[in-house]
């Protein structure tokens, strides 16, 4: 491909490369060793979220530089930048979590200034932890420039006792060690296997969720989610990511041209289908938000209710993301949930074909023992469900995947902590009883602030035997690799004065999965008055810095916690400015 095949007169970098007037600009690019062709080539910005905070992120360095190669190979320019991100694995169960879903909005912010700063033409965007998944694809989003995303990979699983072993299983040893059911040494041993190489979490948590959605949303190649990040096949996937998104040049497809209405319909069946995180019920909205399409919370658990589930991944199954590679990955999961007629086969993809072409080329079948015929499935319905009641009038979410139906219902008295560290503590102590419907509140988005997952707490819970005795209902979040009966996102949170903040110990709560209800045995009358006494939203520690500001700015649950008010506000196109 030649760089004669593109006009510089409609793209962006045009502000900085071409005419008489831009010969400053020019003088940079020259200092850094380029050529006069590659300065007037079109400029690919090539965004990671490299950093040593985690193995999630070690590895898109080296994977840049794959992607780098694809765009030089088809007459781009590549310029790479990074952007933060914030690990959930290292910030959980602690004061860090608080920074996780900013920073979500962090990195779509700061990877929008960078390209509008330095005119870039196209994105490709790496990410490996969870907010930075849906972080740098609403930065596609928001701009709406040819755009690819590409998934850094999952983590190998680790061996111990000749069993597979994630981080998920040492956050639950931590409660068996409370609970006196594993030695020290013991522990020290599963921590020091666990996770044995680069990667993000391997189970179906929110960065494989999210990871799958970027295929089945088409901003992301063919089956480039699923090699796990040590692979080779990796490289191959990023060359192939780099050269992809100058044929979108070419084409002038951009990222709403790919998501749409009927895309987010298709990625959130994904999520469904493979039992995926609760996290996708506030990233789907917020990547809608951004192109200005309406897709809130209730529209997403309405495609999990009727959606089956047939992929038997963990938390909730028994495999992890590179067994579901081996066995054909997303694409043979997307033919599977065609032939039950649910997916829009029409939508646009990276590749410059529908999805629909795209599955055509799948050779492969369900494999029966990690994808199930979609008409054998594992539950009728997906493996996610939102509630709605007198306690959730803006509903709320839990995963049900790997849940017997007759754990699907409970009803028990709450025990009300007002943040997350006294939850954590009484299941320390072992201060709760059998029955109990801990109530964890003051952890919304704009209330904790931050909305921080609670994986500490109800993975001590289960490791003490207990994940399935009690329930679990918060304004804040839960991890991907959360199970039992935790119900996430409760809006209003508690900092608005929804419900929530207004539970006493001892009121009666009733969850039922099967009918999609969350609901307290308390008149309206009786929550009016207590309203009248609520004292107002409980203080934080934070009066200033990124977390006030975004504690300022952040928005309902339901609409995905977003910062700014969308694409339906937007006076102007980037690429037309």
């Amino acid at each position: 491909m030649s760089s004669q095949r593109f006009d510089k007169s409609k793209l962006p970098s045009r502000h900085v490369t071409e005419g008489p007037a831009r010969a400053p600009h020019r003088s940079y690019y020259y200092a850094m060793g380029m050529t006069d062709e590659q300065i007037h080539q079109p400029l690919v910005g090539v965004a990671t979220c490299w950093n040593e905070a985690a193995p999630c992120n070690i590895a898109l360095n080296r994977q840049a530089q794959a992607v780098k190669m694809g765009v030089k190979r088809e007459s781009g320019t590549p310029r790479e930048f990074t952007t933060i991100t914030v690990t959930d694995g290292i910030a959980m169960g602690h004061e860090g979590m608080r920074s996780s879903l900013a920073s979500r909005e962090a990195i779509a912010d700061t990877v929008e200034l960078t390209m509008r700063g330095h005119c870039y033409d196209a994105l490709v965007g790496l990410a490996g932890c969870d907010k930075s998944l849906p972080g740098m694809m609403m930065a596609m989003i928001r701009l709406n420039v040819p755009s690819v995303f590409l998934y850094g990979g999952s983590i190998l699983p680790g061996r111990l006792n000749g069993k597979d072993v994630t981080v998920q299983d040492v956050f639950e040893a931590v409660g068996q060690h409370q609970a006196g059911n594993m030695t020290t040494c013991e522990l020290e041993k599963l921590e020091a296997v666990a996770c044995p190489s680069a990667g993000a979490c391997g189970g179906q948590f929110t960065a494989n969720t999210m990871a799958c959605v970027s295929e089945a949303i088409g901003l992301a190649l063919p089956n480039s989610a699923g090699a796990p990040a040590p692979y080779e096949s990796r490289d191959a996937y990023a060359e192939a990511s780099g050269a992809a998104v100058m044929h979108l040049i070419e084409k002038n497809i951009r990222a709403r041209d790919i998501v749409t209405r009927q895309s987010l319909e298709n990625a959130a069946r994904i999520v469904a289908c493979t039992g995926g995180s609760t996290n996708a019920g506030l990233h789907l909205p917020a990547m809608a938000h951004e192109a200005g399409i309406d897709f809130f919370l209730e529209d997403v658990c309405e495609i999990f209710r009727d959606t089956p589930y047939f992929v038997d991944l963990k938390p909730g199954g028994q495999y992890v993301a590179k067994d579901m590679y081996e066995v054909g990955g997303v694409p043979v999961v997307m033919k599977e949930l065609r032939k039950a007629g649910l997916i829009h086969e029409d939508c646009m993809t990276v590749t410059g074909y529908s999805i629909g072409e795209e599955i055509d080329k799948v050779t492969l079948e369900a494999d029966g023992r990690v994808i199930y015929p979609v008409e054998t499935p594992l539950s009728k319905t997906g493996g996610v469900v939102g509630l709605k009641g007198n306690l959730a009038p803006e509903g709320a979410i839990v995963k049900i995947a790997g849940m017997e139906p007759q754990h699907l219902l409970f009803t028990g008295p709450a025990r009300v902590f007002e943040c997350e560290q006294d939850a954590f503590e009484a299941v320390q102590n072992r201060t709760y009883e059998e029955g109990d419907v801990f109530v964890i509140r003051n952890e919304g988005p704009a209330g904790g602030p931050g909305m921080r997952e609670m994986l500490a707490t109800t993975a001590a819970l289960s490791g003490q035997g207990m994940g399935k005795k009690v329930a679990l209902i918060t304004d804040g979040r839960f991890s991907g690799a959360t199970r039992g009966f935790c119900v996430g996102h409760v809006g209003p949170e508690a900092a608005h004065g929804g419900p929530i903040a207004l539970l006493k110990n001892g009121d009666m709560i009733t969850l039922n999965a099967l009918e999609g209800t969350i609901s307290v045995d308390v008149s309206d009358a009786e929550m009016a008055e207590r309203k009248k006494d609520w004292a107002g939203a409980r203080p934080t520690i934070y009066g200033a810095g990124a977390l006030w500001k975004y504690a300022q700015l952040v928005g309902p649950t339901y609409l995905g916690a977003v910062t700014h008010p969308g694409g339906t506000k937007e006076g102007h196109d980037y690429m037309e400015l």
